[in-house]
């Protein structure tokens, strides 16, 4: 079963200090514990890169954080140009830095913060003109830069994916963590003996019951709602308050 937790009324989280957004997790984990919740993703890269130590020292539950994919990037480059698009949250991380550090000498990382994005996925206007003016304004200077590899830093961003790939071509491999992330949960599972269990090909009466699906927003519901559709989703989303 699954509990997403959407924080819309106080998004983007980016321009936020840390002490904000370690308050705005900290809730939010509380919430989802009163829950049952066996295992969290951090399901932001801004979150996770402010929030996720302090959350660890402080919580008796695993947590699954999202990074921006640059290490993976930095390994398969041909032009040794990378793009990564974040948000400013997530450049002055640690984590982000000290990645950055690492493969210093041997990839040149160009960033642009994604000022605006957040807002036109929530908006509902990923395929409009004004989210392709945009996004050109932050991807063509990267262009230039002969980037072969685009890292998307923000999990707002493969909402986006049609109208990015519309602008950087097919000789750019957009790089997103969802994957990534779906593996190490499940591992963490297996490894903490949490797992539903059912493997492929198990007899049907060992099948797990079918798992059940929950959706919450601290803001408008109307914008999970329409986010979920779009992932042909069925479900309406519930209004808590931090």
């Amino acid at each position: 079963s699954v509990i997403y937790f959407a924080d819309n009324a106080h998004c983007p989280y980016g321009p936020r200090t840390q002490e904000e957004v370690v308050s705005f997790c900290e809730k939010i984990t509380r919430f989802l514990l009163e829950k049952k919740c066996k295992l969290i993703i951090v399901a932001c890269n801004t979150a996770t890169a402010m929030a996720i130590d302090s959350l660890r020292e402080n919580f008796a539950v695993p947590f699954v954080g999202i990074e921006p994919g640059v290490k993976p990037a930095a390994l398969a480059t041909r032009t040794g140009v990378v793009g990564v698009l974040a948000t400013a949250g997530t450049f002055k991380s640690r984590r982000f830095n000290v990645i950055k550090t690492r493969f210093a000498g041997q990839v040149n990382f160009v960033t642009a913060e994604g000022s605006g994005l957040v807002e036109l996925v929530e908006a509902g206007k990923t395929g409009t003109p004004e989210a392709e003016h945009l996004l050109r304004k932050h991807l063509e200077p990267m262009l230039a830069e002969n980037i072969d590899h685009l890292v998307l830093g923000c999990t707002h961003y493969p909402f986006l994916e049609d109208a990015i790939r519309k602008i950087v071509g097919p000789s750019v491999s957009l790089v997103m963590p969802g994957a990534a992330v779906a593996r190490r949960a499940r591992f963490l599972l297996v490894e903490q003996g949490m797992l539903a269990g059912g493997e492929p090909g198990d007899a049907p009466e060992k099948a797990p019951a079918r798992g059940e699906y929950e959706f919450y927003a601290t803001g408008s519901p109307e914008i999970l709602r329409r986010m979920l559709g779009e992932m042909s989703v069925s479900a309406e989303p519930a209004v808590v308050r931090l």
